[in-house]
């Protein structure tokens, strides 16, 4: 009788044991499903971004060709220059004034994105060693002298650029189905007066703006929206709302179908200018859905308004070298940072020649404090 019941839970334990393996067998099975499930996933997005690399306007660096002072590198993270041209015929390389200049940096560990908006009128100094305004670069030397103003007078390392114009911004606002924007009662005047022009360049109609308040608008009203500045802070709010403008589409395109998208990159692709190599965009798109949107700001800082000799009308930096240095706190909180030498000689520059210093804002700030 024990002998027996023995051999039944012997029996029992072998039936368990078959099972177990099974059931291991099915783990595997669907392990190795799952495997192969993500392979073909990644090496179908690798083939779409290689179908499509071929719609950009890609313009290649020579090795030498993009400069940064010494001591310049970020690491942990890749930061893109990105330029809204005002290009009326697709115009994307010099000749066209940059309206729109964003630092962009991506931690490529949390996949934080951050923009800081370069206002176009600030003073730096180009690459013929003259102190210019920022958009100055981009026009005279394309996106290339635009990338090495950058890195010159921010001690940057930038390696790559996107540039689009008006109709491809209102392109992809149009395919997105529009976009969500609290209209304010001042900004209603100057978009329907400069509406009709936007739109005659992207080539759609115009469609006025009615009232205030929250609306969608449609690719023309966008880009109306973000080029307006004739209200209140001038330029600063201007790139308040191009920011803006950006954080929506990005939002969107998250949630957005693949077919929608696809006809994004066929129809909006070919209107932008990009130096990214094909591998540097795999790279990108592999991680696309990781991405995270931050903060953003406006640089400089501190500053101050001005009518400058040789140059006109200009943001003045208060205090060049700490407006650099709020900057990579801002944009590399990680990174280890002192001003390089190159930035102290531009900063000494530019006080020589606009007569503004960090003190100026110091004590305009002291002076507030005080009238309240």
């Amino acid at each position: 009788m024990l002998i027996s019941i023995g051999d039944d839970n012997i029996k029992k334990g072998i039936g368990l044991m078959k099972k177990k393996r099974k059931k291991s067998r099915r783990k595997k099975r669907v392990l190795f499903l799952l495997a192969e499930i993500v392979i073909l996933a990644v090496l179908l997005a690798v083939g779409y971004v290689i179908l499509k690399y071929d719609k950009f306007q890609v313009t290649s660096f020579d090795e030498g060709d993009i400069k940064v002072n010494e001591g310049a590198n970020q690491e942990g993270y890749t930061t893109v220059a990105l330029f809204g041209g005002d290009s009326r015929e697709g115009q994307l390389e010099e000749g066209t004034h940059a309206d729109c200049i964003i630092v962009a940096t991506i931690d490529n560990q949390t996949k934080e994105v951050k923009m800081v908006s370069v206002y176009r009128d600030t003073l730096t100094e180009q690459m013929n060693g003259e102190i210019k305004k920022a958009n100055n670069a981009y026009f005279t030397g394309g996106p290339q002298d635009a990338i090495n103003m950058l890195n010159k007078n921010l001690d940057l390392d930038i390696q790559n650029y996107v540039t689009v114009d008006f109709k491809a911004l209102a392109d992809t606002v149009d395919l997105l189905g529009g976009i969500e924007v609290d209209i304010k009662e001042e900004e209603v005047q100057y978009m329907n007066e400069f509406l009709e022009e936007t739109a005659q360049v992207a080539g759609k109609e115009a469609k006025f703006i009615e009232h205030s308040g929250n609306q969608l608008l449609d690719g023309s009203q966008a880009v109306t929206y973000a080029r307006i500045r004739s209200t209140a802070g001038g330029d600063y709010t201007r790139t308040e709302r191009q920011r803006l403008v950006l954080e929506k589409i990005f939002d969107k395109v998250l949630h957005t179908k693949l077919g929608t998208i696809n006809k994004i990159i066929d129809e909006v692709f070919p209107q932008v200018s990009t130096s990214f190599s094909l591998k540097n965009l795999i790279g990108l798109a592999a991680d696309a859905t990781q991405y995270q949107l931050g903060e953003a700001k406006g640089f400089p800082f501190e500053l101050t308004d001005g009518n400058v000799d040789g140059v006109g009308s200009s943001v003045i930096p208060l205090g060049f070298a700490e407006n650099v240095q709020e900057l990579h706190e801002f944009l590399y909180p990680k990174d280890e940072y002192t001003v390089s030498e190159k930035v102290k000689e531009i900063a000494s520059e530019i006080e020589t020649l606009t007569g503004y210093t960090r003190a100026d804002y110091t004590e305009s700030a002291q002076d507030t404090e005080n009238q309240e």
